[in-house]
């Protein structure tokens, strides 16, 4: 790889505004790297929402779904009293007839049945797809969305503050929660209606919100905060290979699993001795080989 054609790559944490698409967050934040470098986001936001945004840069875009796999923190408050038609701010508000101060009491105790592993649809209004479609654009259209229930982690929810009809959460949730339907269902077992007044994501593994860029930063500031892409495997145990054994993995060639990961299954981060990102691995118990998953090009100015 020549170093005019050398592609900047690593992670990089975005402090997405309020307004715009994950997408449109992207494209913005391109302008600060050379043309033709691949970037990509691991986890949409939605337009209302802001915080972390974690973007890969070339090579690293092979390591998104690992970013993904990471717990998040979010920030909220819900709105009581009233439902929405894309279960946030966003969409058409319809008041809840009737509706009453329900109690912090009631809501912390509606909100600990939350907790745990649940089925959870997502909303009309988002990015999960139905029969190939993205659900947003069908209901957009006037069409009518049946989601499939999927099954969702929620490890922990704080109430921070009640002072109805807002009511402020902590969430710490696995991949694919959606905290607009966790707002709707809360709603819905209160008897009043909820819908996201304010979202934001606090936290993506260990990466922080305090320690993201702002998209009004500029290009030297945003290169100086460039991650390595090791750090998107930062959930899975760490190999360390010398040179001989890095040509044979590189080569797609299976390896005796070291002593340390006796017994471990699933992926190894595979690194050189200079910390150099390698490649991923799968432990094979039952054949008791490393077997190579991802390689990566060792990166050369030359």
């Amino acid at each position: 790889m020549s170093e005019q054609t050398k592609e900047m790559e690593g992670l990089l944490v975005l402090d997405k505004p309020i307004g715009i698409t994950s997408r449109k967050a992207v494209d913005i934040a391109g302008r600060w790297f050379g043309r033709g470098t691949r970037l990509g986001h691991t986890g949409t936001l939605d337009p209302l929402a802001t915080g972390v945004l974690v973007l890969c840069l070339g090579r690293a875009t092979r390591l998104t779904e690992y970013v993904q796999l990471m717990g998040k923190v979010y920030t909220s408050v819900f709105r009581l009293g009233a439902t929405s038609s894309t279960d946030d701010a966003e969409g058409p508000i319809s008041e809840t007839p009737g509706a009453t101060d329900p109690g912090p009491e009631a809501v912390s105790a509606a909100l600990s049945r939350f907790i745990g592993t649940l089925s959870q649809v997502p909303p009309a209004f988002s990015a999960a797809h139905v029969g190939g479609r993205r659900a947003h654009e069908l209901a957009r259209a006037g069409k009518e969305v049946v989601l499939t229930p999927r099954s969702v982690r929620i490890d922990e929810i704080v109430l921070r503050r009640y002072a109805f009809p807002e009511v402020e959460v902590e969430v710490r949730c696995g991949k694919g929660t959606y905290i607009r339907s966790l707002a709707r269902d809360l709603g819905t077992a209160l008897g009043c209606g909820a819908y996201v007044q304010a979202l934001r994501r606090e936290s993506v593994g260990p990466f922080a919100a305090d320690e993201a860029v702002s998209l009004e930063a500029d290009a030297t500031t945003a290169r100086m905060s460039l991650l390595p892409a090791g750090l998107a495997l930062g959930g899975f145990p760490r190999l360390v290979l010398g040179e001989r054994r890095i040509a044979r993995f590189s080569a797609g060639q299976m390896l005796d699993i070291p002593e340390d990961l006796a017994g471990k299954t699933g992926e190894v981060g595979i690194f050189d001795e200079t910390g150099e990102l390698i490649g991923v691995g799968v432990l094979d118990i039952e054949r008791g080989i490393l077997r190579p998953d991802k390689v990566f090009p060792r990166a050369t100015n030359s």
